[in-house]
């Protein structure tokens, strides 16, 4: 005959492990989490990668050196609308009374549906960041949007030409739209001056940043929230991405340098010259 001690254990045992099954089959129930599925966070909670194998085909169109202005213009607003699908998962709603027509009478059934409770401000920087506004919009229609021009000096340092933000801050949350991060100076500037104009929480939407722009803009404000679609390791010397998108601002508006094809062609021969030296004679 077993002592009591051991059948308590016994007993103690089956329960712990009832306890467990439950709690597996309970588990094992819930739906999983959409960003826990998609996105994986080495810089921390606040910044996400997104792993989906869609938006991993799409970068590599948009990456193309054989996709046309128009091409990368339709792949950015897709791979900017999943993005953005996933950087708006955590705004807040509130409840509202709605109708909801009937099947077989002319009836109307009351509800309660929800609506964005968030003030919410898209902030794209100049140029490249404008192709990022039309998807960002269709996902968030009540958003206010205010732009930021900025460029690159020789020197990699950002100089800003353009700001158009308000005098008085009256939103929640403001997301800073550019396909690139690269060194993350121009982002880090954007930014401090958001921080400066009163917001309370920036989110940074990307397609494509560097392993160390990230790091520093992590840096200089680790409470700045970051959803992106991939990140290349290295930077060129002169500060790019590799492999990067190449001039997204280009790309986007078809302001690449056209290729010569008369580069053989002496230049009194060339089409060019003789079209411009008829235009003079008459």
């Amino acid at each position: 005959m077993s002592p009591p001690s051991a059948n308590m254990n016994i007993e103690e045992e089956k329960k712990t492990e009832e306890v467990a099954t439950t709690s597996n089959a309970k588990e094992s129930l819930l739906p999983p989490s959409s960003v826990a599925a998609n996105f994986i966070a080495p810089y921390g909670p606040n910044v996400h990668v997104s792993q989906h194998p869609v938006l991993s085909h799409k970068l590599s169109i948009l990456r193309s050196s054989s996709t046309s202005p128009s091409s990368f213009r339709r792949t950015l607003r897709e791979i900017t609308f999943h993005l953005g699908y996933e950087a708006t998962s955590t705004l807040s709603t509130k409840e509202i009374p709605l109708t909801v027509p009937s099947t077989h009478t002319s009836d109307h059934i009351d509800a309660i549906g929800s609506k964005l409770s968030t003030k919410i401000a898209l902030i794209p920087i100049l140029r490249s960041g404008l192709g990022m506004v039309d998807p960002m919009l269709e996902l968030v229609d009540n958003a206010t949007v205010h732009h930021i021009g900025m460029y690159r000096s020789k020197s990699l340092m950002p100089v800003q030409y353009y700001n158009r933000l308000p005098k008085k801050c009256n939103v929640d949350v403001a997301y800073v739209l550019d396909p690139l991060i690269a060194t993350s100076a121009t982002i880090i500037s954007v930014v401090s001056i958001l921080k400066r104009w009163g917001v309370k929480e920036i989110h940074v939407v990307s397609v494509v940043a560097s392993k160390a722009g990230l790091s520093e803009l992590l840096k200089h404000h680790p409470e700045v929230k970051v959803t992106i679609g991939t990140v290349d390791e290295a930077l060129s010397e002169d500060g790019n991405l590799v492999p990067g998108l190449g001039d997204a601002g280009d790309r986007l508006f078809g302001t690449m340098e056209e290729e010569d094809e008369e580069e053989l062609v002496h230049v009194s021969k060339r089409k060019r010259t003789m079209s411009v030296a008829s235009e003079c004679e008459t």
